[in-house]
């Protein structure tokens, strides 16, 4: 069986970048990937680009040929992959599966949106296309009243606190300073999160990731080719899962149940358990998210995670450190890019070039992406010793 490396990965600022295309962001972010991985365009062999919306942020579809064809990667085939916020993940997957299958052996991996084109209502309408249209985005709900009620249940259930999930942002703004890429890059308190605009009760506006324009890119490999690059770091495990897209259908509205399966295949695949993980990058579009990701990968008990939050144990020099180069919350979200992202800032910890956000030690990481409420999760993992016997 062919193992698979990541020997190259590149992301632009995020932000709001009001003079720029996405086809510049996505050419920007393919090019720092290819000069980190010291490779030309020309031995690219397939490309799949993780994007969700662009046709209705900016009026632009057929963005696998266009990214090709921008790149200078003409005639490689090119796939657009979409799965809402883990449409990035979905592309880093395809492309790891497309050379774990023997077809390719390099292969270039990227995501990209531009969502700052539209009003902030569009861009909201836009975003409840990865919720039920029928039985929620019709009768008026957001992703942040959906996300509302899973914490309001949350709370009730495990007695998790308004100062917890206030918690999440402030660990995540903390380490965003130090990311020169990141949208956000300023500290703030709880008492600030607690004291910002309620937009869904309880979650207020500093609870929620922002619109974000960007783009990102990494670089993958077979072993066949690995040993030419410096530091690979090698995909020990994934999975990908599935559950109801409307979150009324499911079973709990505390737990991501597709989280837990894709978690529990990667941990197989890997053979590491939870403690094996070194650093986690997690999808906290809101903070509650991060709170029920952290139970829902094994970090931490189910109903547990706003306590493990307080306890510091998700800090840089915690038990577990998550999101440690800002996360969605400070980073920003630009919806397709976000899943190659966070494989961007694992490779760096594991090359150890995270700077003054290193983790110290940092042997394995672990990627979770997840699209709409829960109804994609895809997760990997990645260590910087090449699996055996596989």
């Amino acid at each position: 069986m062919v193992n698979v490396a990541v020997v190259g990965g590149g992301y632009t600022k995020f932000g709001e970048h009001w003079s720029r295309s996405l086809r510049s962001l996505a050419t920007e972010a393919g090019t720092l990937a290819l000069q980190d991985a010291g490779i030309d365009g020309k031995d690219i062999e397939a490309l799949y680009v993780g994007n969700m919306s662009a046709g209705r942020f900016i009026g632009q579809e057929h963005l696998g040929a266009l990214a090709a064809d921008q790149a200078g990667l003409l005639p490689i085939p090119a796939t657009r992959c979409e799965a809402a916020c883990a449409s990035g993940a979905l592309a880093f997957r395809k492309a790891y599966m497309a050379i774990k299958s023997g077809e390719y052996d390099i292969v270039l991996a990227a995501g990209s949106e531009k969502m700052t084109d539209v009003k902030g209502t569009d861009a909201v309408a836009t975003l409840m296309g990865a919720g039920d249209q029928e039985w929620e985005s019709a009768i008026g709900l957001t992703f942040t009243g959906l996300y509302a009620l899973m914490a309001r249940r949350h709370m009730a259930q495990f007695g998790t606190t308004r100062e917890q999930l206030a918690m999440v942002s402030v660990n995540n703004h903390k380490n965003g300073v130090h990311n020169e890429r990141a949208q956000f890059r300023y500290e703030i308190t709880v008492e600030q999160v607690l004291k910002s605009a309620l937009i869904a009760d309880p979650l207020r506006l500093l609870d929620c990731s922002p619109i974000t324009d960007g783009a990102a890119a990494v670089i993958l490999v077979s072993d066949r080719i690995a040993g030419k690059f410096e530091n690979p770091a090698w995909v020990l495990g994934g999975g990908h899962a599935s559950d109801t897209v409307a979150l009324h259908d499911r079973a709990s509205l505390t737990e991501a149940n597709a989280t837990k399966i894709a978690a529990k295949k990667a941990y197989e695949q890997a053979g590491l358990s939870p403690g094996g993980i070194d650093v986690a990058e997690v999808h906290d579009c809101f903070s509650i998210n991060e709170i029920m990701s952290i139970e829902d990968l094994g970090f931490c008990r189910k109903g547990d995670g706003g306590k493990f939050v307080e306890a510091g144990k998700i800090a840089l020099n915690g038990e577990m450190p998550v999101n440690t180069t800002g996360g969605l919350k400070s980073i920003g979200h630009p919806i397709g890019a976000t899943g190659i992202r966070q494989i961007c800032d694992i490779l760096s910890q594991l090359r150890g070039r995270s700077g003054r956000l290193q983790v110290s030690g940092a042997n394995t990481g672990l990627a979770c992406n997840i699209g709409g409420t829960g109804a994609t999760s895809i997760v990997h993992i990645l260590g910087k010793e090449e699996p055996k016997g596989r």
